[in-house]
């Protein structure tokens, strides 16, 4: 065992010249130059490639080269979504989000139109567009489109009434505050695109709520009655309609029937006519058999005699009701 031991102390190393130094250290430089050549930008990235501080050119995703020690690479994520809060930050998200509890009243607080206050709280959603813009054109450029969200929202919070602001418009709003941004990133030349803004939370300052969830209620309670008598007119209406319709038609068949009886009895007065005219005597004797045929029966039991009959009457008894 002690055999197998190596005595480092009378170890005698062989001895380099200093040519072969020089060689060793050459190729350990040109190994570590080769590796600065080489890069690889990833799927969701480009690289932005400054030369002596200045830009060149910007590279795709895949594998690439660039010269040693005065070329450098930026990689900028433009396939990944990024966003600013507003009035709001959130400490840590999850299936339970926790935000942080840090006072930003003075970032939410707008003016609107009609001189009330309202809390804002909103999301903007972005991607970068231009690497070049977006290194190189403004100077703090996340700052920079942070501000310039405050005075866009605030402009269009200010267009409008508190009462589009909460309840109202709020996607119109959105949309307008996003075109807004977008048209000046476009001028100050971020090289940003705004995927979206959203409102997230939009309510009336705190000491006011207590008001302001009163007139909600009235509103709702308002609309709710409205909504009732929508519907009782909606019934009684009809019903109205349908029994004025039915009185327009028993109207209508009556005075058809009316008018058709009318007709029919005076086109049977007419042919009566007719006829008296061809035969007045014989006309006569048949209308008033017609007419002693309908009265009779209804005069009951009636004895018709000669008047030159004699001793009749103690007979019949005539001042009683003959039985039958």
């Amino acid at each position: 065992m002690a055999k197998d031991m190596i005595d480092l102390e009378n170890l005698k190393l062989p001895k380099m010249s200093g040519r072969t130094i020089g060689l060793i250290a050459v190729v350990v430089i040109l190994v570590i130059l080769g590796a600065s050549m080489i890069y690889t930008v990833q799927q969701d990235e480009v690289a932005v490639i400054l030369r002596l501080g200045k830009y060149t050119r910007t590279t795709q995703p895949g594998l690439h080269f660039k010269l040693p020690l005065i070329e450098q690479k930026i990689p900028v994520k433009i396939q990944r979504q990024m966003k600013q809060e507003f009035g709001f930050r959130t400490a840590k998200s999850g299936i339970r989000t926790e935000y942080s509890r840090e006072n930003l009243t003075a970032e939410s607080l707008m003016l609107t139109g009609d001189l009330n206050n309202a809390i804002v709280e909103w999301i903007v959603q972005y991607r970068i567009a231009d690497p070049y813009q977006y290194l190189f054109r403004v100077r703090a450029v996340e700052d920079t489109f942070r501000y310039m969200n405050e005075a866009i929202m605030r402009k269009v919070i200010g267009d409008n009434s508190v009462d589009e602001v909460i309840k109202l418009r709020r996607q119109e709003i959105a949309f307008e505050a996003q075109t807004m941004l977008q048209e000046m990133c476009k001028i100050y030349e971020t090289g940003i695109k705004v995927d979206k803004i959203v409102l997230q939370n939009v309510v009336p300052p705190v000491p006011v709520q207590p008001y302001w969830d009163e007139v909600s209620k009235a509103e709702q309670e308002k609309e709710k009655l409205r909504n009732q008598a929508e519907a009782e007119r909606n019934r009684v209406i009809p019903r109205a309609r349908g029994e004025a319709k039915k009185l327009v038609k028993q109207a209508e068949g009556y005075k058809t029937a009316r008018v058709n009886r009318a007709k029919g009895e005076s086109d049977r007065f007419l042919a009566v006519l007719a006829e008296y005219q061809k035969a007045p005597a014989v006309t006569k004797q048949r209308l008033y058999l017609e007419t002693m045929k309908d009265v009779m029966p209804k005069l009951g039991r009636k004895l018709v005699v000669d008047e030159d009959v004699k001793g009749l009457v103690p007979l019949l008894q005539l001042g009683q009701e003959v039985s039958k």
